[in-house]
Formats: structure tokens, C-alpha cells, sequence
């Protein structure tokens, strides 16, 4: 006894869309009649794009799956295609490199975000908008520096590291008060859900509270 494995078949260009789609793909490309090569591809297009719904949501989804027919055709299927035809080098193409901006940051753990805020507080003209602005980037370098270490850090530290970031440009007013440590962590710390009723004993004050009412 034979067993016919997909192992042992021939490879499928595109596996998603499975072994009886490429069947009718082979057998689009054996029939003589254009007219009915174009009938069949457009059956076999309907019934690919059933098969992956997920296409819909894609722009020009249509045009996608004609592509697709072409290439699980191995670009070899003489019909009126609605869209032209893709090329077989574009499949082979590699994707453009995408460039990574690597910037050098004294202090990593303030992040690239901290010193592009720096960057904006000093291009500002003394004031008040650019006193706020201060108080801000402290706040959230405190916050920051704590979503690292989870010791506590003085005030002086935060602002030390803010002169060093701004080149010596930026000075906090020291009576500037941060919030405390403790303060922050909690904020951080995510919120974890109370049991409903306050387990027995809610159960029970609940149950004194309604008897207390009926007397």
C-alpha cells in the first residue's frame, strides 16, 4: 500500500491558500478556450478571497488576489487579468534598508524623549512657559528614574542630571518640590482588582447592615 503524503507532493508557491486552489490553478492553465480560462480564474479568485477574509481589510484587496493568482500560477496563465500583471523580479527584490538613528544619550535611563524635551527647554526665552516646562521635564525624569531603580532619589539628583542633559543651560529653582517617591511608585504600581463583597467578611457586614435595616 502507497500513501500519498503532502511531504512527498510538490512544494505549493503560496501554502495559505492551500493544495486545492494550486489544482485549480493547474487546471485554469489547461484549458484552450480564453474565455473560459478567464471564467474559471475569476471563480478561482472568489473562492481565494473567501479563504482569506483577513484580505479584506487590506487596501486594493482585490488587486492582492489577483497577484496572488499569478504568482501561484508561476506567472504562467494567459488570461485578461484587471490589473497588470506583477513582475516576477519584484518577488525576488529585497526591502529597502530601513535607517535606525542611533543617538548617543548621557543617561539612558532618562530616555530619548527627556532629552529632546531638554532640547526644547532651552531653545525657550526665560519665562513662564519655560519655567513650566522645567517643572515638567522633572517630574517625569523622577518618574522615569524610578521605572529603573525602585530606591528612592533626592530632588538634587533629578535636577543635577537635568544641568548635565542641558549642557549647563538649564537650573531648577531648588525649593522646587518633586513628588515624593513613594507617591510615584504608587501611581506606577498597576491596581489589582478587589473581591466583589469583600470575601466573607463583607459578605457578613453586608448581611448585619441589611438585618440592622429591617429593625
Amino acid at each position: 500500500m502507497t500513501y500519498d503524503y503532502n511531504s512527498s507532493r510538490k512544494k505549493l508557491i503560496l501554502p495559505e491558500y492551500g493544495r486545492n486552489i494550486q489544482k485549480m490553478v493547474n487546471h485554469i492553465k489547461t484549458i484552450e478556450d480564453r474565455e473560459e480560462r478567464n471564467k474559471a480564474a475569476r471563480t478561482v479568485i472568489g473562492v481565494m478571497g473567501n479563504l482569506n477574509p483577513h484580505l479584506r481589510d487590506v487596501n486594493d484587496f482585490k488587486h492582492k488576489l489577483w497577484d496572488h493568482l499569478a504568482i501561484i500560477a508561476d506567472f504562467d496563465l494567459d488570461i485578461d487579468s484587471p490589473y497588470p500583471w506583477p513582475e516576477p523580479e519584484s518577488l525576488q527584490s529585497k526591502p529597502e534598508k530601513v535607517p535606525y538613528h542611533q543617538h548617543r544619550i548621557a543617561k539612558k535611563h532618562y530616555g530619548r524623549s527627556i532629552v529632546l524635551m531638554i532640547e526644547k527647554a532651552v531653545a525657550l526665552e526665560a519665562g513662564e512657559e519655560k519655567d513650566d516646562l522645567v517643572k515638567m521635564i522633572a517630574y517625569h525624569m523622577k518618574k522615569s528614574y524610578l521605572t529603573w531603580n525602585r530606591e528612592a532619589v533626592s530632588d538634587d539628583e533629578i535636577f543635577t542630571d537635568m544641568k548635565t542633559l542641558s549642557g549647563g543651560v538649564l537650573e531648577v529653582n531648588p525649593d522646587l518640590k518633586l513628588p515624593e517617591t513613594r507617591e510615584i511608585l504608587a501611581k506606577n504600581r498597576p491596581n489589582t482588582p478587589k473581591q466583589k463583597g469583600g470575601g466573607k467578611k463583607g459578605k457578613h457586614k453586608q448581611q448585619y447592615q441589611q438585618h440592622q435595616h429591617k429593625q
